[in-house]
């Protein structure tokens, strides 16, 4: 009588944890989060571009009208940090990675650095990503190994590789060689290991964001209303060069770019789709952003021409406002409001933000330079916690954002034989004494040095930087990569 008695109470226990468990997962919310790749201001219609540059983008605007649409969302300049910095919530230097990662070079994701995808493990989430990585090849810094459950239709480095084997064979390569340096596509095994599935091709370009997109879909069908929530983190690969869309889309713009930008709207729409079907939509926060803007559409191949980064002056590789100033929305119905909001966020603050709303703790054993905005995404309060952002292009010190002002040490300026481009092939040049001002609000396309009448706003410069310098004292940064500076 006393055995069954006991088996009975832990019956009742193992149902009481049973169903504490399933309520906590409940109270969680799903988190897809989507990143473009060099998509610029102007390139969507929420932000003046879409259906206006004969490229509409429906998908992406609906989800902006639903959602709150940031109007002051601040990135880094290159693919590497931006992703660096999402996934961390650090500058991107205080990882060693500050500067686009190309095959070859040590700069990689560190087996210690804390990311999004294991503060959302250690929540009980299942984790689970599609797309464009960039954060390194090495085994440590796979996305299996960086706290992600599987991986699929992975491109782990950039679509740029693409044209690494036309550009050998007309050289006259060996294969063994082309293939070493040829990029793959991805997926993770049961135990986590990544294997190739196949060469990413220029061919195969035009296939891939419809395959991210099936992924992506399917992943969201296997994880619906299961007892544990979901972390989707899916990177695309539009708009980066070379543009070449699929079959479909190809005209529909009038031109490669606008064909990636509406095939990328399409794709985003299956997703969001597969959230409504699976009846999950309103307890899921969707996130849609774009990584850094897009280079100058004057001076670029073809696959760039068309892209706009709005009125602002500046493109991909530099620290001005056209760069680091790019779509960013945050939609969870019933829980964040919709409408627009200008207060600044930076890319950096996603990770304290969403590890407030989750009930997860940040890592203190290290500096944390996002700041939590829960309180201001929620509705919670009318102004944004941050007020200053510090760009670095590789490992220098770049330009500092502080409210409407912005700071360069070392002025940008088109190069002499590129004179359309200040971003990855532009220049920088040391002024004689005084650092280069500019009012964002006043003069978006920073076009007027206000350095003489506003100098009184260095102070806070100064303060910026010293807090940045204080904090190396303690953590000192690694060292970085510099192509322009390989003995660094």
């Amino acid at each position: 009588m006393k055995k069954k008695s006991l088996t009975n109470l832990a019956l009742v226990v193992l149902m009481v944890v049973g169903l504490a468990t399933t309520a906590a997962a409940a109270d969680k919310p799903n988190v897809v989060l989507m990143l473009a790749d060099n998509v610029g201001w102007g390139d969507i219609g929420a932000y003046g571009g879409g259906v206006m540059r004969g490229m509409p983008t429906p998908r992406i605007d609906k989800l902006a009208s639903e959602g709150m649409q940031f109007t002051q969302f601040l990135v880094e300049p290159g693919c590497t940090p931006s992703r660096a910095a999402l996934m961390l919530g650090r500058m991107p230097i205080r990882a060693g990675l500050s500067t686009i990662i190309i095959g070859g070079t040590p700069n990689t994701l560190q087996d210690g650095e804390v990311t999004m995808a294991e503060l959302f493990k250690k929540q009980g989430y299942a984790t689970g990503m599609t797309g464009k990585w960039h954060l390194g090849s090495e085994e440590q810094s796979w996305p299996t190994k960086q706290g992600f459950d599987e991986y699929k239709v992975g491109v782990i480095e950039t679509t740029d590789g693409t044209l690494y084997r036309g550009h050998m064979e007309r050289q006259k390569i060996p294969e063994e060689v082309i293939a070493k340096v040829a990029p793959k596509i991805w997926e993770s095994d049961a135990n986590g290991d990544l294997k190739p599935v196949r060469e990413y091709t220029v061919e195969y370009r035009s296939q891939v964001e419809s395959d991210i997109a099936d992924a992506s879909v399917d992943y969201i069908k296997r994880k619906a209303n299961k007892d544990e929530p979901f972390f989707l983190f899916i990177g695309w690969t539009h708009a980066h060069y070379p543009n070449i869309p699929s079959k479909e889309f190809v005209g529909k713009a009038g031109h490669p770019y606008g064909d990636a930008i509406m095939e990328l709207d399409y794709r985003t729409g299956q997703v969001l789709d597969a959230l409504k079907e699976e009846g999950i939509e309103d307890n899921t926060i969707v996130i849609w952003i774009s990584d850094n803007a897009n280079g100058n559409s004057q001076t670029m191949p073809q696959g760039f021409i068309g892209a706009n980064n709005g009125p602002f002056r500046g493109e991909l590789g530099d620290a001005l406002e056209g760069s680091l100033r790019v779509p960013g929305m945050i939609k969870w119905p019933g829980k964040i409001p919709t409408g627009k909001k200008n207060g600044m966020i930076s890319i950096q603050d996603f990770f304290p933000t969403l590890a407030t709303i989750i009930g997860a703790e940040i890592p203190k054993d290290r500096p944390m330079d996002g700041i939590d905005q829960a309180d201001y995404v929620l509705g919670k309060q009318e102004n944004s916690n941050r007020e200053h952002l510090i760009t670095f292009v590789n490992n220098e010190l770049a330009g500092v954002r502080w409210r409407q002002y912005r700071m360069y040490p070392k002025p940008f300026v088109a190069s002499f034989n590129n004179p359309s481009q200040e971003g990855a092939m532009g220049t920088r040049v040391i002024s004689n004494e005084l650092l280069q001002l500019y009012n964002i609000e006043l003069d978006p396309r920073e076009q007027i040095v206000i350095t003489a009448d506003n100098a009184w706003v260095f102070r806070n410069y100064l303060q910026i930087v010293g807090e940045y310098k204080k904090s190396l004292e303690k953590y000192p940064n690694p060292p970085g990569v510099s192509l322009t500076n390989p003995g660094l």
